[in-house]
Order: C-alpha cells, then sequence, then structure tokens
C-alpha cells in the first residue's frame, strides 16, 4: 500500500461540507440580491406607466368636456338657438346616459351574493367527511 504524503494538506470531510454549505448560502444570496435589483427595476418602470396613464385619464376627462361643449354650441349654430338650449340638450343626453349606466350598475349590485356559497358548501362537506359517524 502506498503512503499518502499530501495527507496533511487535504480538507476533511467537515471542512468540505462548510465550504459547500457557505458557497450555497452565498449563490442563494446572490441570487435573491439579483431578483431584488431586478424586481425594483419593474417596480419603477410600472410606476411610469401608471403615472403616465393616470395623465392620460386626466387629460381624457378634459377632452371630454371640451368636446361637449363644443357639441353644445354646434348645436346651437346649427339649429340657430340660443346657446343655453345647445347646452341643455347635452345634458339632457347626459342625463339619460347616467340613468341607463346606473340602472345597469344597480342590476349588477344586486346579483351579488356578498358570501363564497360553493366555498361554505365544500368546507361544510369536507367537515361532514372528517366527523365521525355518531
Amino acid at each position: 500500500m502506498a503512503l499518502n504524503t499530501t495527507r496533511g494538506t487535504e480538507r476533511t470531510l467537515g471542512q468540505l461540507v462548510s465550504d459547500a454549505t457557505t458557497d450555497l448560502q452565498n449563490i442563494v444570496k446572490g441570487e435573491i440580491d439579483l431578483a431584488k435589483v431586478e424586481i425594483k427595476a419593474d417596480a419603477q418602470k410600472a410606476g411610469k406607466g401608471g403615472g403616465m396613464l393616470a395623465a392620460a385619464g386626466v387629460l381624457a376627462l378634459f377632452m371630454l368636456g371640451f368636446l361637449l361643449t363644443s357639441l353644445a354650441y354646434g348645436l346651437s349654430n346649427i339649429f340657430g338657438w340660443n346657446p343655453w338650449a345647445g347646452f341643455l340638450i347635452v345634458a339632457g343626453i347626459l342625463a339619460v346616459v347616467v340613468a341607463v349606466l346606473a340602472l345597469i350598475g344597480i342590476k349588477a349590485l344586486k346579483k351579488i351574493k356578498g358570501k363564497p356559497e360553493k366555498t361554505i358548501e365544500n368546507a361544510q362537506a369536507t367537515v361532514a367527511a372528517i366527523k365521525p359517524a355518531k
């Protein structure tokens, strides 16, 4: 049998396991740090996108106001009416649209049950199946 002369410089099994554990911890920590950086970048992009959408929504509301004003003046000029008549007609049209949307919304809200009936039934069936029969 040959004598191993490098025995003093070899690491023990415990040292190898310790080094492997440390290396694995470093790898996991690095992956977590990388994920944090990626998520932060995505969150910044989402924030910018959300801000742009909010600004677009505000400007769309202003645009709607200008369009309705233009419609009122347009009706007044086309039919030769006073401007108040054009605004009154536009307001009446908006009132009808608001009423229809409100009725549809109320009808949709009345359909809400308020509790998860199927989930409750499943939970009760599960409890009944688990309980011993008396």
